[in-house]
């Protein structure tokens, strides 16, 4: 039962894998940071700093999965969401490129930790197979699209439906605030190793995070709308999965 579960998780991100592929890749700076951009110090500093919540993630996980089989497909579902998303690198006026990150649809089923784990698995595809990122800003790279973007996305949402917000727009803030967070995070992690001149870190953040602003406000209002529709389809078809997530 364990092998054949295994088998349809690995076969889904195959597929998705080998669909991205087909896709043409652009020769630009990404928001993922590239490969070599950072000094040794910060690729170990932001590497250690994610290691208890990828440890964290595998263990929630499990814990998911040995509760109910059809939660590896759900998690498998949700993994390929973001692999996709997070590879369509859409390109900025100012010269550089953004992309949706598609967390905030597994943070809200599984919770952040499992995003973590999740996360360092795709950035890891997309660094070897995409040049998409990189091995020594996989830390970096984690710390800002696995774990502060999933902690952002299910704090949002069950803060509102706390609140008494509808699903809908508990979904949609989740992921849109989320994603923007995401390239907040990448801003201020370029600022601390590339302070400005004159001005210092602060006078860096406002240019790292200006040259994402431009693009990434209508995407994240993409990726959120397009999260939400994501979300209603499995509340019909998978309601009583996420009742037992507590992500209904």
């Amino acid at each position: 039962m364990k092998t054949a579960r295994l088998k349809r998780f690995a076969i889904c991100f195959a597929v998705v894998i080998s669909a991205t592929l087909l896709v043409p890749t652009m020769q630009v700076s990404a928001m993922h940071i590239m490969e070599g951009y950072l000094a040794p110090g910060w690729c170990i500093s932001w590497g250690v700093l994610c290691i208890p919540f990828v440890l964290l993630g595998f263990f929630s996980i499990k814990k998911k999965v040995n509760a109910s089989s059809k939660n590896l497909t759900l998690l498998a579902m949700c993994g390929a969401f973001a692999f996709v998303l997070s590879a369509l690198k859409l390109p900025s006026v100012t010269g550089s490129c953004s992309h949706p990150t598609g967390v905030g649809l597994g943070a809200i089923l599984f919770g952040p930790t499992a995003m973590s784990l999740i996360g360092v698995i795709i950035l890891l595809f997309q660094a070897i197979l995409l040049a998409h990122g990189g091995i020594t800003t996989l830390g970096a790279n984690t710390f800002s699209m696995g774990i502060v973007g999933p902690i952002v996305s299910f704090g949002i949402f069950k803060l509102s439906k706390k609140l008494g917000a509808k699903s809908g727009l508990a979904v949609f803030l989740a992921a849109f605030l989320g994603d923007l967070m995401t390239y907040v995070t990448t801003s201020v992690q370029l600022a601390l190793a590339y302070p400005d001149s004159t001005g210092g870190i602060a006078v860096s953040l406002v240019k790292f995070m200006g040259i994402f602003a431009t693009t990434q406000l209508p995407l994240a209002i993409c990726e959120g709308l397009l999260t939400v529709v994501i979300y209603n389809v499995l509340v019909k078809y998978n309601s009583k999965e996420l009742h037992d997530l507590s992500a209904i």
